[in-house]
């Protein structure tokens, strides 16, 4: 694996994104330091190159088309609630069967609007009473002739008419308007309605207000509304003539102010102004770069954030590399995550010259590898997701999760998941061996470091996949696991192993047990410069004479004097009653069997050891395969052990990647000081994955602190109701609204009710009754025990999620097979 960087994906699985086509330049610098060796890949010569394979045939791109990583790379990915599966999704519209105009509404439209009319005829005919009182009192006597009511004597008197005309007109439509439930009526026929659908209907009613006003140009024959004539009466009547007129200029703006003024109130309500500005950005977007666009409105595939800091060249570079094919989802993930930990570290002109040189290989993962040999699940490495199924059409489901994709990413899993369901509820298949698959992926971007920890061939991913493969007890191991996670401290390390030994013995105790494992790890690492391997610490603490009395001679000078205290102190304790000596022997001797004779450090130089600690400095693909056949004690041994260095190294300072660990079965992993240490896990940019069989599989005063401390609940079907009540107690209630219908029988006081109510039973033989509903706000669980243990479909399961910021998603259904 210690590679230049440049090294190909290899592979020609076909898939939605394709591979890229090869490597382009000189090898690049790598990223990080080089990691440990891996095994030697399936169908490769140990002692080869793995980038001596020849590369995939470049993907097919048609002329004039798109590849599909462009495709793949602008499709929208919309903010949304946590768990949605972002890419290419679009929030439900309610359905329009719920929004019915109800009867009072078309009342509330249609009454005033027949008033509205009947009082304009009434006002054409003058049959209104003092109707041009008004008039009169606000014009000049001169203008009317004498015992007339408002008859005109000349042109003022005219036109002075006509603007009374138009001011009623406008202000009975106000009064209709705001009467009449006309608001309504638009935003149900208009406003709810999408672009460009709500555009064309605001359209088709500002035509036909047009025509209303300017009949004429279209050819209509009716009489024009009142809007024209009494602005062009005023404008008479304040320049005292018909000289304004005279101008084509001023009549043809006055039209255009008419029109501007009867089209507004429609472009406004059919939101014609964002849809234009919408539809320009567009355009602009698909003409490619240009210096008039700014660089944020410009789509994925032109990377836009390059241009915006003036590396318009590595922009370039990418964009055609991206237009060629010779990039996938892992190579756009990757470099935009270089790009950002450049920009940050100060190192832009490292980043474009790499750039430059290598394209879309540049930067790649130590390891040379650019995809996975298989994927099994979707993946959206731009959001960070992988899809897990289908969020159920329940009644229980908000409008926005309905028929929605289901995915978790990093932000959730940084608060930790637990995984509850009994064999073949699909843990593995559905759940953890995608997560498995996706960080895998993020780690060859640079962003992730994964251990995913299981049985022997539990399906976590095939090796390839892997940099490191531990495989506990198998003699074909390359790898060995440091039980001692690569520490120097022997405090920190006798805390690890205590963890491992005793955390779930309560006649020991944690404390005591790193005590006594203190006492010895100091002086042996003292006197040989390494800690013991784990049959001699065995011998240690059996209290073995023989092996005491070389290590107290090896620490006679005077600079190990502390030590010798510290082994004196041991060696007194040893044979007392509360000597937990002899019970950490007893553990220790479920690994030092003739199965694991060459690991834990026994073996010989052919298999290289592998501390836990490197995943904290670089981003790692680990796997780790359990002895679980016949060494069950053994495996929840060594789980508790790779849980207790986990979460030791994930709080190394200075990482900028996030750091997972996947236990397939944590069956006997979970201890107090577990649950303690994985809620500061979210504050450390990392997180856990604890599937279990059952919660029966923990301490039962530990289901509410483990509870308490994931942030992410997945209950599968199949679960039992004593599980089921933990999640039940979870989740919490919440506050719903329920309708109580009662029929009462109807006791009529007079006679002919009486005999009416008489002969209505005889006829249908049923009493008459009323329904009274009752509405009320009760509390109640989100999910019963019951529910989780009944109503689960198959293949189905209940998921909660919290991510790193806070968000909240409440327990919901969800399709794992969809």
């Amino acid at each position: 694996m210690d590679s230049d960087g440049t090294h190909e994906a290899r592979g020609t699985r076909a898939n939605q994104v394709p591979r890229p086509a090869g490597p382009s330049g000189d090898p690049a610098v790598p990223p990080v330091p080089p990691l440990p060796p891996g095994p030697p890949r399936s169908g490769e010569d140990p002692a080869g190159d793995p980038a001596s394979a020849a590369p995939p045939p470049p993907p097919a791109v048609p002329p004039g088309g798109r590849s599909a990583t462009a495709e793949w790379l602008d499709r929208p990915r919309p903010a949304a609630e946590p768990g949605i599966w972002r890419l290419g999704y679009r929030r439900p519209r309610p359905a329009s069967t719920g929004e019915r105009l109800s009867p009072v509404t078309l009342v509330g439209v249609a009454v005033p609007l027949v008033v509205g009319l009947l009082l304009w005829s009434l006002w054409r005919n003058g049959s209104i009473p003092y109707q041009w009182a008004l008039l009169r009192l606000v014009t000049p006597d001169d203008w009317w002739w004498g015992g007339t009511l408002a008859s005109p004597k000349g042109m003022e008197g005219a036109e002075a008419r006509v603007v009374y005309d138009g001011v009623f007109f406008a202000v009975l439509v106000h009064s209709m308007g705001r009467l009449g439930s006309w608001g309504a009526v638009v935003r149900h026929t208009v406003t709810q309605r999408p672009q460009p659908a709500r555009a064309l209907v605001a359209l088709i009613g500002a035509l036909a207000a047009l025509s209303l006003v300017f009949p004429d140009a279209f050819g209509a024959g009716w009489d024009a509304l009142p809007v024209v004539g009494p602005l062009f009466s005023l404008i008479v009547l304040v320049t005292g003539g018909y000289d304004f007129f005279t101008s084509p200029w001023r009549t043809d703006a006055l039209y255009a102010v008419i029109t501007l003024l009867v089209v507004w109130p429609f472009a406004r309500i059919g939101g014609w102004l964002p849809l234009l500005r919408d539809v320009l950005q567009a355009r602009r977007a698909a003409a490619g770069p240009s210096d008039a666009v700014p660089p944020a409105a410009l789509p994925p595939t032109q990377w836009p954030e390059l241009r915006e800091a003036g590396q318009r060249q590595a922009a370039d570079t990418l964009t055609a590399e991206v237009a060629a094919g010779r990039m996938n989802d892992v190579d756009c993930a990757r470099l935009r995550h270089a790009w950002r930990r450049a920009r940050r570290e100060g190192r832009l002109a490292r980043f474009t010259d790499t750039v430059l040189r290598h394209g879309a290989a540049a930067l790649t993962h130590p390891s040379g590898a650019r995809d996975l040999p298989v994927r099994a699940a979707r993946h959206d490495l731009l959001t960070g997701q992988v899809r897990i199924g289908r969020w159920a059409d329940h009644e229980r489901t908000p409008l926005a999760y309905r028929g929605a994709g289901a995915a978790l990413g990093p932000d959730a899993l940084g608060t930790s998941l637990l995984v509850v369901g009994p064999p073949g509820a699909g843990k593995t298949r559905h759940v953890t061996a995608p997560l498995v698959e996706n960080l895998a992926l993020h780690a060859l971007t640079g962003a992730c470091a994964v251990v995913a920890v299981g049985a022997a061939g539990a399906g976590l991913g095939p090796d390839d996949a892997f940099d490191v493969v531990v495989r506990i007890g198998d003699p074909r191991s390359v790898h060995d696991l440091d039980p001692y996670a690569g520490t120097d401290d022997p405090d920190e390390a006798a805390a690890l192993l205590a963890e491992a030994l005793a955390a779930d013995l309560d006649s020991v105790g944690t404390q005591r047990a790193a005590t006594a494992l203190a006492q010895l790890l100091g002086p042996y690492r003292a006197v040989h410069g390494r800690f013991p391997t784990l049959p001699v610490l065995r011998e240690l603490l059996d209290g073995d004479p023989a092996a005491l009395t070389d290590l107290r001679a090896a620490l006679a000078e005077d600079r190990h004097a502390a030590m010798r205290r510290e082994l004196d102190a041991r060696v007194r304790q040893s044979g007392t009653a509360g000597d937990p000596g002899p019970v950490l022997a007893d553990r220790l001797a479920l690994l030092d069997r003739p199965a694991f004779a060459d690991f834990f450090g026994a073996g010989d130089d052919t298999i290289r050891p592998f501390s836990l600690r490197a995943v904290a400095h670089h981003p790692l693909r680990v796997r780790i395969d359990l002895p679980e056949h016949g060494h069950e004690e053994a495996s929840r041994l060594l789980a508790r052990l790779i849980l207790a260095q986990f979460t030791a190294v994930a709080r190394t300072a200075g990482r900028d990647h996030f750091a997972c660990l996947v236990l397939d079965d944590a069956t006997g992993t979970v201890t107090a000081g577990s649950v303690r240490r994985l809620q500061g896990l979210r504050a450390r940019n990392a997180g856990v994955v604890l599937a279990l069989r059952t919660v029966a599989d923990v301490p039962e005063a530990l289901h509410g602190p483990l509870y308490a401390a994931v942030g992410c609940r997945m209950a599968l079907s199949g679960v039992t109701t004593w599980d089921g009540s933990r999640f039940a107690g979870a989740w919490g209630t919440e506050w719903v609204e329920t309708r109580d219908v009662a029929q009462h029988t109807v006791f009529a006081d007079q006679p002919m009710t009486r005999l009416l109510h008489a002969l209505r039973k005889l006829v249908t033989g049923k009493a008459v009754t009323t329904e009274a509903v009752t509405v009320r706000q009760v509390e109640r669980e989100r999910w019963s025990a019951s529910e989780l243990a009944h109503e689960v479909p198959p293949g189905h399961a209940v998921l909660s999620l919290t991510t790193v910021e806070g968000e909240h998603a409440p327990p919901l259904l969800v399709d794992l097979r969809g």
